[in-house]
């Protein structure tokens, strides 16, 4: 029998509902198959906690006296983009501070950038803005130092234009000569490692592989408090190849999500900083999927050993858009901790943390047993594999020079 999110939200607020993290729901339909298992359980959470490199917070600091239009601006000496309103400052977790890796101690260093800002402002410290305008009739003020704290801006929003990658690349190496340093992290020469980055069975657009229940409005845990999905993510790609069971077979759907950043906690937005590479966030996400009908619970029951990812040479293949996968792997066998590549064992490493995203989906699970959390239903759905929306490589068209 179908379910509706009003007698799901009926339930949280009765205190009756019946929710299981992504893990559990597994042995659920196991034990009871997926009618049996929408009959029982109402909600499924799902957890990830790992980088995202399309995050970033939009900052408004108030007037100041006399009045300044900030063109530029600095958040700890990071770059932050002012061609905004007066007094609002976006900055990007990748933005690197001014001089790095040109003063780090070793080439390739990158010590500090926007993901470590967000971290350090959501922590509640003080952090030092610099600003600059050209200077107007109603803003005459070209130049402002001063240290600011998140209680004391009108607002601090996490804004992040793409997060949740719904299933990822497994990144190798075919180089045999020299290491190479990506967004996913140290590549050893010559099949040296395999890094991947997936919760996996707890990720979430991985427990709704077409997108049903999550949409505009949908209501998450985004860095240890409530958010919002606000949009599909940049590089939304619902068409992806897809296996059987409908989950992709790489990478795929994302999301734009919003929230609070006074409200969250920074160990859930965490700076990172990558070597040879630059700088990034992770963050903390997890959503709540209402059982609206068997379908629901079918889906939300996937195993690791049922998504597979394409293993991909990042020493040409990724960054030359040459050639397709080296194969597919399925994520038990990442987890197992080697893989097989051309007939050698590789070993394997996660830039996702699993442990923290089991925790996340926990934490929900909670929530929501509390009756501190209420299931939103989307006012549009996200576009699905139907909609004809895909990811497009740049169309280059050579520029002419001009002609005096």
């Amino acid at each position: 029998m179908a379910k509706t999110y009003q007698e799901i939200n009926d339930r949280i607020r009765g205190g009756e509902v019946v929710v299981v993290t992504a893990e559990e729901m597994i042995d659920v339909v196991d034990e009871k198959g997926p009618a049996g298992a929408a009959a029982q359980v109402d909600v499924v959470t799902t957890g990830t906690f790992a980088p995202m490199c399309s995050s970033g917070a939009l900052i408004n600091f108030g007037h100041s006296t006399p009045r300044i239009r900030a063109s530029e601006g600095w958040l700890n000496d990071v770059p932050a983009y002012g061609g905004l309103a007066a007094v609002d400052l976006y900055i990007g977790a990748t933005a690197v501070v001014e001089g790095d890796p040109l003063n780090a101690q070793h080439p390739g260093e990158f010590r500090y950038g926007g993901g470590h800002v967000i971290e350090e402002l959501v922590a509640g410290k003080d952090v030092r803005l610099r600003a600059s305008g050209y200077g107007t009739d109603c803003y005459p003020r070209r130049e402002l130092d001063t240290w600011i704290n998140i209680q004391d801006l009108n607002e601090c929003t996490l804004l992040n234009p793409r997060n949740c990658y719904q299933n990822y690349s497994v990144a190798v190496n075919l180089n045999e000569e020299r290491d190479i340093y990506t967004y996913m992290g140290v590549l050893k020469r010559d099949l040296g490692n395999a890094n991947y980055c997936s919760a996996g069975q707890l990720s979430p657009l991985l427990n709704d592989p077409y997108y049903r229940t999550i949409g505009i409005g949908s209501r998450i845990f985004l860095g240890g408090a409530e958010g919002y999905v606000f949009w599909p993510g940049t590089q939304h790609n619902p068409t992806a190849a897809r296996a059987g069971n409908g989950v992709p077979k790489g990478g795929a759907g994302t999301l734009a999500v919003v929230g609070d950043m006074k409200q969250m906690d920074p160990q859930w937005m965490v700076g990172v900083s990558m070597y040879g590479y630059g700088v990034s966030l992770t963050v903390g996400i997890g959503t709540a999927i209402p059982i609206l009908d068997e379908e629901m619970a079918l889906y939300t029951a996937v195993k690791d050993e049922d998504i597979v990812a394409p293993i991909v040479d990042y020493s040409r293949g990724y960054p030359y858009n040459e050639g397709g996968p080296l194969g597919y792997v399925d994520y038990k066998r990442l987890r197992s901790g080697s893989i097989q590549i051309n007939g050698r064992e590789v070993p394997t490493g996660s830039l996702s943390s699993y442990p923290k995203a089991r925790q996340i989906a926990g934490i929900l699970k909670d929530w929501i047993q509390r009756g501190e959390f209420l299931l939103s239903e989307p006012v549009q759905q996200i576009p699905s594999a139907d909609s004809g929306v895909s990811f497009k490589p740049l169309r280059e068209r050579p520029v002419q020079p001009e002609v005096s």
